[in-house]
């Protein structure tokens, strides 16, 4: 725990040195607590809601993983592959075309696509005959992700050049937008899902043993698994609607965190928050110094160290 302190704190300090204006700790510092500095507008208006922006999104981020893969017992799960976060985008990408005014607009149609999302991931997993059946959910989770993507290209062919242009700077994914009122917005969204994941963490050690014995522990498993379906869905949505599509912060960080941590979900969540947070802000300050003065989007940097740590994961999984 204080070497998982210590690499938050580290992480949060280089997130804010680093940019296409590189500062020292010592400049951060007095950025952060002097007013009449000229690093605090960089530090404090720029950098200080963008870094923290990126920490609450990777830490949810992480949560849905661990929450999905514990719901539905298996390793692969994570929002991105269950469907949520194409869902979730094709909402934001219908509001963003149609150039909602409303600060709200974006997150509320991010959830309702991911909701929607849900419905039908748990429909077609009916219609096979297998309830929740893992394969069964995975699949359709890729293949409702796909006929979003498709939508998503079809809003945008069809939209105006504004539209195009904003809803696919959107989609690269990135915290160039980031400011205090995303982050309260955020924020509002996030807050009372991840309590409620928290709160219910042995409900979720008990889904993941199966249903049979979760049942005869006195867990209520399908009220709690639609619960969780929601929660996750609302945290996906705000983190979509905020940043654009993220993958991999969910699917590596709870595999990476059960390395070093207990398998119960009360410790487990949230080690995964923190680690999440720490690692979508690392990633974040990757891609604003890689090719600087310019940013890559930072679900670039996620895929290229997620995959290989997923691969490397998996095999010592296996072996």
């Amino acid at each position: 725990m204080p070497l998982l302190a210590i690499a938050v704190v580290s992480a949060l300090a280089l997130g804010l040195a680093a940019g296409a204006v590189p500062l020292s700790l010592g400049e951060v510092w007095d950025g952060l607590w002097h007013g009449s500095a000229a690093s605090a507008v960089i530090v404090r208006d720029l950098r200080a809601p963008r870094v923290l922006l990126a920490f609450l999104v990777g830490g949810s981020l992480a949560v849905c993983g661990a929450a999905l893969q514990a719901m539905i017992r298996n390793p692969l799960a994570e929002p991105y592959l269950l469907g949520l976060s194409g869902g979730a985008g094709l909402g934001a990408v219908a509001a963003i075309a149609s150039r909602a005014a409303s600060p709200w607009a974006v997150p509320v149609a991010a959830f309702a696509g991911a909701l929607a999302a849900v419905a039908l991931v748990y429909r077609l997993s009916l219609a096979a005959g297998r309830r929740l059946d893992p394969r069964v959910l995975l699949l359709s989770g890729v293949v409702v992700g796909s006929f979003a993507g498709a939508l998503m290209s079809a809003i945008i062919v069809l939209s105006d050049a504004n539209g195009v242009r904003n809803a696919f700077l959107w989609l690269l994914g990135g915290f160039g937008a980031a400011s205090w009122q995303s982050l309260g917005v955020f924020s509002a969204y996030a807050v009372v899902p991840l309590l409620w994941l928290g709160w219910h963490s042995r409900s979720l050690d008990l889904i993941a043993l199966g249903d049979e014995p979760a049942h005869h522990l006195g867990a209520e498993v399908e009220r709690t698994r639609r619960l969780v379906y929601i929660t996750t869905a609302l945290l996906t949505a705000a983190s979509v609607a905020t940043c654009g599509i993220i993958g991999f912060v969910g699917l590596v960080v709870p595999h990476a965190v059960r390395i070093v941590s207990r398998p119960l979900h009360r410790s487990l969540l949230p080690l995964a928050f923190f680690t999440g947070g720490a690692f979508l802000v690392l990633s974040d300050a990757v891609s604003r110094t890689i090719v600087r003065p310019l940013e890559l989007p930072v679900g670039v940097i996620t895929a290229l160290v997620g995959v290989p740590l997923f691969a490397m994961l998996l095999r010592r999984t296996l072996a």
